[in-house]
């Protein structure tokens, strides 16, 4: 039987995809349709992970004249048996017919901006040493060679790299005599690290003067490829750039090149033969649009058939929620005002939130309101389109949570924050109420606690549990067992104190399926606590003094109720 291809995970260049016997969902097609739009400077917006740096690797290798006659042939190469090859000669003509410069920002990510501006330098560098092969040509004066040299070396000057594209440009012009195609990648990774670290004027500066002298007044750029996340405001970094072509999730145009459409992921799944696991991988991780397309995320798409092909039966997880940051919901959270947190709420449950749509926007914005934030997570993949329409001369979008795999995200990153707002309560009146069996007080307590709080309910009984697992582990006096995991027969939570001649309770919770259904909940709870002896666990182990509580819960609001030994 023929060794199928390896899944690519983390394989970012087109040559080593191709070359090295990797699975490729080919999307050269972008070249086509690429040229047929003719843009001068092509700004595309996509969440992370979703194909953009392999594209602008593939762009690369398809337009690039190396220099070297042998290289070109073997890139050419590389594209045998792939769609652009059927396009036409008006398509396969342009291969190898322009000098490329590739920059990528991604690495940009240091606590300082002196640590990433280096960084970025390291970069520019890297991508000079790449075209040293023109410094043979006696086409460059000697002053542009010595100005290359510095740069490549590390030593040149701020204003030096600020300039870097534009000049490399120039010298790759008067060696070979044709214009640039530069391609940037993750533009906006120094910008959004810059902005949590704390000095992002410094980073749109140097971002801005770089960008300004390569695609502004840049006499020798043949076509620019940029590739980000976030639309950053063209007032900030794209300053006076009238040429430049913003295609963000939005866009009808170009919908199907990043990411992967569905009859994509059917074909690889039935390529491995786990074609069956089908429902799970669209739960997980459909629910993207892109313009029209419907959009897979392709990075816990290849995940998980990893996964499934080791184990066809292998659970799903949320692959993504390591690669991406998640400062941004981190921040939604944590700066959630009533309103903000009801609306992250009717999101949790599956439903839709309207908004207006602020493409052009700074990461400064973000806490401006939560409409920017809002826009913020929907480009960033957090949240997706399920329609648009048009008032008052705005467009509004209705978004919703796009798959589970983002759900857990949410819910994860609001249980950890919920944690770390717990740990800064003081909860001696909650255990004072415990202790004198005073229910009406724990309930008032508890409520005054959910009111506070962002709850999912579709998967409320453990969201319940962990926030009372989570308030109850608080006291110094009391250790806290929850048995939610041991199987049948026992009850949710026990307190006991340290001493077996101290206090101990049981505590069994339930899910209202109604607010009217609260008080009778309790009440079940409780009684379930003396039907099923859950008490014996404690007697067993010698506490003596052992007290019951049921409590119920539906939405913000808590029921309970006490029983005495």
């Amino acid at each position: 039987m023929k060794q199928k291809n390896v899944l690519p995970i983390g394989i970012e260049n087109f040559e080593e995809m191709l070359k090295s016997g990797y699975y490729y969902v080919d999307k050269t097609m972008f070249i086509k349709e690429l040229l047929d739009l003719k843009g001068k400077v092509n700004l595309f917006t996509r969440p992370r992970r979703f194909g953009k740096t392999l594209n602008l690797s593939m762009l690369r290798y398809f337009f690039e004249d190396t220099g070297d006659a042998g290289k070109n042939v073997r890139n050419k190469e590389l594209f045998r048996n792939l769609k652009i090859m059927d396009a036409g000669e008006k398509y396969t003509g342009q291969m190898g017919m322009y000098p490329v410069i590739n920059l990528t920002l991604k690495s940009a990510k240091q606590p300082v901006f002196e640590s990433a501006y280096s960084k970025m330098k390291l970069e520019i560098a890297d991508e000079f040493k790449r075209h040293s092969y023109i410094l043979e040509s006696d086409k460059i004066d000697d002053d542009a060679k010595s100005l290359y040299h510095k740069i490549a070396n590390g030593t040149a000057e701020y204003d030096d790299y600020s300039g870097a594209l534009k000049f490399l440009s120039k010298c790759l012009y008067e060696a070979a005599g044709k214009k640039t195609v530069i391609l940037l990648d993750e533009y906006d990774v120094p910008l959004e690290n810059a902005y949590f670290r704390g000095f992002y004027d410094q980073m749109a500066d140097f971002i801005r003067s770089l960008f300004e002298s390569a695609l502004k007044t840049n006499d020798f750029l043949r076509f620019a490829v940029i590739t980000g996340c976030l639309r950053i405001s063209k007032e900030s970094i794209f300053t006076g750039l009238n040429h430049l072509n913003i295609i963000s999730v939005l866009d009808k145009k170009y919908s199907e090149h990043f990411g992967f459409t569905e009859p994509e992921v059917l074909q690889m799944m039935k390529y491995y033969q786990v074609e069956k696991r089908f429902s799970a991988m669209k739960e997980w991780y459909d629910g993207y649009r892109f313009g029209s397309v419907e959009v897979y995320n392709p990075w816990s798409v290849i995940k998980f058939l990893y996964d499934l092909c080791s184990d066809i039966n292998a659970f799903p997880h949320p692959y993504w929620i390591n690669t991406s940051s998640n400062d941004i919901i981190k921040d939604l959270i944590v700066r959630a005002d009533r309103e903000t947190k009801g609306q992250i709420e009717v999101l949790l449950s599956g439903k839709t939130l309207d908004i207006q749509v602020h493409e052009e926007v700074t990461y400064e914005d973000m806490r401006g309101s939560s409409e920017n934030l809002w826009n913020f997570l929907y480009f960033t993949g957090y949240l997706t389109k399920e329609s648009e329409y048009f008032k008052d001369k705005y467009i509004f979008l209705k978004v919703r949570i796009p798959n589970t795999e983002v759900m857990t995200i949410y819910e994860n990153t609001i249980l950890n924050w919920m944690k770390e707002m717990i740990k800064k309560e003081n909860y001696h009146e909650l255990y004072r109420a415990m202790e004198e069996g005073n229910a009406e007080r724990v309930r008032d307590i508890l409520n005054g606690q959910l009111f506070s709080t962002i709850s999912f309910f579709d998967n409320a009984e453990n969201y319940y549990h962990g926030f009372l697992t989570g308030i109850l582990s608080q006291s110094e006096n009391y250790f806290v067992k929850s048995n939610r995991e041991s199987g049948k027969g026992r009850s949710d939570i026990m307190v006991k104190s340290p001493s077996l001649r101290g206090r101990s309770f049981v505590v069994e919770v339930k899910v209202s399926a109604c607010i009217d259904d609260l008080e009778d909940d309790a009440e079940k709870a409780l009684q379930q606590i003396y039907e099923k002896d859950y008490k014996e666990e404690l007697r067993s182990e010698g506490y003596k003094k052992i007290d019951c509580y049921g409590i119920s819960f539906f939405r913000k609001d808590c029921e309970v109720r006490f029983g005495a030994d």
